[in-house]
């Protein structure tokens, strides 16, 4: 389901990373990607990104700089409102996630709880 308001906001620097892997070989075929979350880490639960190669039939769907996002339905309640951006340093390269929902995370920065 496609809707106007964004469960989810994407920055432009997250969604031209998006484009780039989808632009890669293994993203060539997908329609976009699929975020979700997954009970694992040593604070509960951690973010998972995948291609999405169809659209799932029951995930929440959004367009944000020209990426679809597919929001799986179990993660929907954890991650209402969160800012999803790419980050580059001289140490890292990643996707960060700000979540208003996240009552704590782990040291590492890998897992959080809600």
């Amino acid at each position: 389901m496609s809707r106007s308001l964004f469960v989810v906001c994407q920055t432009e620097s997250a969604a031209e990373r998006i484009k780039e892997l989808l632009a890669g070989e293994n993203g060539k075929d997908a329609v976009g990607i699929r975020l979700g979350t997954k009970r694992r880490g040593c604070n509960g639960l951690s973010y998972t990104l995948n291609y999405a190669y169809e659209r799932p039939p029951n995930d929440e769907e959004m367009d944000a700089h020209g990426v679809k996002v597919f929001i799986e339905p179990m993660a929907l309640m954890n991650v209402i409102g969160m800012t999803m951006d790419w980050e580059e340093t001289e140490m890292a390269s990643e996707f960060t996630f700000t979540n208003p929902n996240s009552k704590g995370e782990c040291g590492c920065g890998e897992s959080f709880n809600v």
